[in-house]
């Protein structure tokens, strides 16, 4: 069965991510089964996305309930969800009454959203960081530094400078006067989960506003308790940025993001300059708020600092493992060689999902609901994946079958 709906999304799917490596039917926790009925521990999550697992009953009972009653309206009238999603976020990032939220459909679509409200500040400059990933879009991609990405599609919507990540000097030097905003990632997760120096971000916010600039910190990946914090820049003492986006974990896998932003940078986006048919629809915004209702009602938080300390410990003591950043559950894993989705593949046979982002990194972003019993189970098998890996990515041995005797 896997194989013949893998040949029919070749024969109906637009080719922009290549061929699918599972074709999954089913999920339940931090489990998913593909059409020939195999299970695998998804250490994945739908990368980052799917906060509560697989068919979460909350998040099922909200979903069902709110479309069985109010499904989509557009934006021209108030819901209860999008209301109290919008106060929700702003009491859990702990900022005052001058906090507003614009809802969207993804994190692209937020960084977007985010863009143009730098655009209202009178600056065009932003400055960005290498190795950053903001998006798809024509404008997030526009701060995205991988020139793979970039190249095909330029010229972007400028004007963009990027400096070196964790580096402040770089920082100092690049923003001046004309810098609309400073974007970051509070941990850089498409680059492998890289994580800066304890005072970046705060040396960030203090350069961005000796010059009028806004911060802007991307929470795509990190935000919604990923790290063990509800907001990545939590862990960090003193920063306080004018913008975040969200999105992945806040819906719990149903598409929503949202740009929150504070003081002056709050009103910078007025009626007219932006909008969207499906951000923060009722049915999108119910699965928010169940996403955050259940990881304080759960005490996911807690389970998050503790389940990571158990991922980091088991990761630390794999031979070939040279390297552990992150924090809670969001982790990356340093190869000593260039074997990382030779890993992937190996941990597919022996029923994990695994995610590389190059060629010696592995990223672990599981469910946030993962159980010490997953854990113990990729334990176990770990050792066993890498061995194979190192082994499939060896240069092969065998003699050449066209050399000739004299």
């Amino acid at each position: 069965m896997s194989e013949s709906l893998q040949h029919r999304y070749a024969g109906a799917v637009m080719n922009t991510f290549g061929p699918p490596a599972l074709a999954l039917v089913r999920g339940e926790g931090a489990h998913v089964w593909d059409a020939d009925g195999k299970e695998y521990v998804d250490l994945l999550g739908g990368i980052a996305v799917n906060a509560l697992g697989h068919a979460h009953p909350a998040l099922v009972q909200a979903v069902t309930t709110q479309l069985s009653t109010l499904g989509h309206v557009s934006n021209f009238f108030a819901t209860e969800p999008q209301v109290a999603l919008a106060e929700q976020l702003v009491r859990l990032l702990g900022w005052d009454e001058s906090a507003r939220v614009f809802f969207s459909n993804s994190g692209a679509e937020a960084n977007e959203a985010a863009f143009k409200l730098t655009r209202r500040t009178g600056r065009t400059r932003l400055v960005a960081a290498e190795g950053s990933f903001h998006g798809r879009t024509m404008g997030a991609l526009a701060l995205t530094s991988k020139a793979a990405y970039r190249e095909p599609f330029e010229p972007l919507p400028g004007d963009v400078t990027f400096v070196p990540y964790d580096d402040v000097a770089a920082l100092e030097a690049a923003v001046d006067g004309t810098v609309a905003a400073v974007v970051l990632e509070p941990v850089q997760g498409e680059a492998g989960v890289v994580v800066p120096s304890a005072d970046y971000l705060a040396e960030a916010q203090r350069i961005a506003h000796e010059h009028g600039a806004l911060l802007w910190l991307d929470e795509v990946q990190t935000g919604i308790a990923r790290t063990g914090a509800w907001f990545a820049h939590q862990l960090v003492e003193d920063v306080a940025p004018d913008i975040v986006t969200l999105a992945k974990g806040l819906g719990g896998g149903i598409p929503i993001g949202a740009t929150v932003a504070h003081g002056a940078a709050a009103s910078l986006l007025q009626p007219g300059n932006h909008g969207t048919t499906f951000g923060g629809n009722p049915v999108a915004a119910a699965a928010g708020r169940a996403v955050l209702d259940t990881i304080e009602a759960d005490g996911l938080l807690a389970a998050v600092v503790e389940r990571g300390a158990q991922l980091e410990a088991l990761l630390r003591k794999q031979t070939g493992v040279v390297e552990v950043t992150g924090s809670g559950l969001m982790r990356g894993a340093e190869l000593d060689g260039p074997y990382a989705t030779h890993a992937v593949a190996s941990a597919r046979e022996a029923g994990f999902i695994l995610n590389a982002t190059g060629p010696t990194r592995l990223r672990f972003v599981p469910p946030l609901v993962i159980t010490a019993a997953d854990l113990d189970a990729l334990d176990a098998a770990l050792p066993g994946i890498l061995d194979n890996a190192r082994a499939a990515a060896a240069p092969s041995t065998t003699p050449s079958t066209t050399e000739t005797t004299p």
